[in-house]
């Protein structure tokens, strides 16, 4: 027995070293755009347009990137308009991401309640329908939406604004929210909710009580989630605003001028803008795993 179990063993290490290599490989393409993101951010132009990767050995790290938007460590402690600009985006982002996330979660939890607890019927169309019709809206592409936005968003003063952002933003994942929340829903069983409004609870107060901590790590990652898009997000951002309301991405983009573009500055600034991001997924991988996989079990 003990003869067959290593014989087992050993024939099953090809396919183990195929997969780890394969994980690797893989590994390596993910994270390759980021290592390269914040290796252009040390070097000059030279070193740029030479393709040099390994510091130390191909190139030696330079602040220039860093030093173009004031955040060096020479320059960080002087008066600098690049890192007023750079904080003012940030702040941008910032606003507008948590807030179009809190108010997607707030109202498509709701919504996806309601689909998951309650049949309803409008026209032809049932919960199903309903449901598939809030996932249809990201098949639209974005560029459909550009003159109707345009035209309202002027109409109600809306352009160049935190709050026109942040009401298009939650737009934008609010189908996301609900599909994941009524998986999260659906997983809970209908008879604890069913026994808290034989104590007394109101529908409510069940669901506040009841269903509400229990899906907490499903809204946790939808909030994480629907974070990270609207922190992405560039082509409304870029169509609607102008100068109070710019976010990072659009900044990022501007890193152009006559004599082309700017790649130190443009890679330093993004390496600051993902900075966030790559923080966010470190810490909360765990309840983006756990929110996302609570309704793949039924």
């Amino acid at each position: 027995m003990a003869t067959q179990a290593r014989t087992l063993g050993a024939s099953h290490y090809p396919t183990r070293i195929i997969i780890y290599g394969l994980l690797i490989l893989w590994a390596f393409i993910c994270l390759f755009p980021i290592y390269w993101t914040f290796s252009t951010s040390f070097k000059n132009a030279v070193n740029v347009t030479q393709g040099h990767l390994i510091p130390w050995m191909d190139f030696v790290p330079d602040w220039k990137g860093w030093r173009s938007v004031g955040l060096s460590p020479d320059t960080i402690g002087q008066t600098s308009t690049a890192r007023e600009e750079f904080l003012k985006r940030f702040e941008n982002s910032v606003i507008a991401s948590l807030s179009a996330s809190a108010l997607a979660v707030i109202i498509g939890s709701s919504a996806a309640y309601g689909l998951s607890r309650f049949s309803y019927r409008f026209g032809p169309m049932r919960n199903k329908d309903i449901s598939f019709f809030f996932l249809a809206q990201l098949i639209l592409p974005p560029v459909v939406l550009a003159m109707p936005f345009l035209v309202l968003y002027k109409e109600l003063a809306l352009l160049d604004t935190r709050i026109g952002l942040i009401l298009l933003y939650t737009l934008m994942v609010l189908p996301i929210v609900i599909w994941i929340m009524r998986d999260q829903f659906d997983t809970i069983p209908l008879e604890l909710e069913q026994a808290a409004l034989v104590d007394g609870c109101s529908v409510w107060s069940a669901f506040l009580r009841i269903v509400l901590p229990i899906a907490l790590p499903g809204m946790v990652a939808a909030f994480i989630l629907s974070v990270i898009l609207c922190w992405n997000e560039y082509f409304f951002a870029a169509l609607l605003t102008s100068t109070n309301a710019k976010t990072l991405p659009v900044m990022v983009a501007s890193q152009t001028g006559s004599q082309g573009i700017n790649w130190w500055s443009m890679a330093a600034l993004s390496a600051a803008a993902i900075t966030p991001l790559i923080v966010i997924g470190i810490f909360l991988e765990r309840y983006i795993v756990k929110g996302l996989t609570a309704g793949s079990v039924k």
